[in-house]
């Protein structure tokens, strides 16, 4: 135990100080290896959002699920640096049957493990199976206190099924004498749900979750905006290229460049935050897909920027590899060229 938190103490100084060496010197120089690791146990789901590549039949990659000897064989290689694991990118993890197993493998290597979930798969057997597990924090996206609001976006979902797999979840946790994992509701606003924020805390709390997040959506073609996009601009990520502001842009300024490219280009929004020359995911963590595709980000949901495939060369190879080197390279030069970056809410 000892002996792995100061690997990770290490390894986590090293990223940190040699990302702000690059900006510094305004080149990437990296060193250690990632903290954190998305790896994706299926791409595969039974919902339809209308924004999720998965659910709208957007992937143009292979549709699969992860094997348990590939996933022990990616986790040997990342550990003992890696501490934090996400089994989650694209799809519903419990489509995959070995998602147990998966969780409790990495949590002998003594990593956070945290899935996401959209909650119509907690039947009581899964539940125990995986608070068994040992997992340290489970996401159920709610997006909705009415069917009519949670089918705007969860399009063949259930809200009553989610709502009952919560409350016995809650229920067996206690009974089995469990603290984790952590239960945190995730509500993605929307138009159509933005009037339900403080019914989604006071659901939250009826049924006895940890914790109630609240979440700004992500819009693919966001530059023309979005019958989805909330009216109140606390709530999205986006704001108007045009000078006039509205609710959606309020107390976020729109610079006159910005009004000249929307003239030119005709869009009619862009991220507030802007996008500069740097990025510490492409320091500290990376995605795996489920047939061992190493990619740098989870905005890269079709695995376009392919650094490498784990089930051809090693982590190290790919890590420490000339593409990786060029793409980093390119994120400290002209970030803003970078397709999977042009919609990305990361800060620094």
């Amino acid at each position: 135990m000892r002996r792995k938190t100061f690997f990770r103490v290490v390894n986590f100084i090293k990223l940190l100080s040699s990302f702000f060496l690059s900006i510094l010197l305004r080149k990437p120089i990296h060193c250690g290896y990632p903290v954190f690791v998305s790896i994706e146990p299926t791409n595969h789901c039974n919902l339809r959002c209308p924004e999720c590549p998965t659910g709208q039949s957007g992937l143009t990659r292979a549709t699969g699920t992860l094997m348990q000897q590939d996933f022990v064989r990616f986790i040997d290689q990342l550990s003992p640096r890696l501490a934090y694991l996400t089994l989650y990118f694209q799809g519903e993890p419990y489509l995959n049957k070995d998602i147990f197993g998966f969780i409790s493998y990495a949590r002998t290597r003594n990593m956070y493990v945290w899935t996401s979930t959209n909650g119509h798969f907690l039947s009581d057997e899964n539940i125990r199976r995986t608070i068994d597990s040992g997992l340290n924090k489970l996401i159920i996206s709610l997006d909705g206190t009415d069917q009519t609001a949670y089918e705007q976006y969860r399009i063949g979902g259930s809200l009553e099924t989610v709502t009952e797999g919560i409350r016995n979840f809650v229920w067996i946790r206690k009974e089995m004498g469990a603290h984790k994992p952590i239960l945190e509701i995730q509500f993605l606003v929307l138009k159509s749900n933005q009037h339900q924020i403080e019914e989604i805390r006071k659901l939250g709390k009826s049924l006895g979750v940890d914790r109630t997040v609240l979440k700004t959506a992500q819009f693919y073609d966001f530059e023309q905006g979005s019958a989805l996009m909330p009216e109140d601009g606390k709530w999205t990520r986006y704001k108007r290229t045009s000078g006039q502001a509205d609710k959606r842009t309020k107390g976020h300024r729109v610079t006159e460049s910005q009004s000249h490219q929307s003239r030119v280009t005709g869009h009619e929004f862009i991220l507030k935050n802007p996008l500069p020359n740097r990025c510490f995911r492409m320091w500290s963590g990376c995605v795996i897909t489920w047939d061992g595709k190493v990619v740098p980000c989870c905005f890269d949901k079709d695995a376009g920027h392919c650094m490498g495939d784990l089930k051809e060369q090693s982590f190290q190879e790919i890590w420490r590899g000339k593409k990786y080197r060029e793409f980093r390279k390119k994120i400290f030069s002209e970030r803003k060229s970078v397709g999977i970056c042009r919609n990305c809410s990361q800060r620094w």
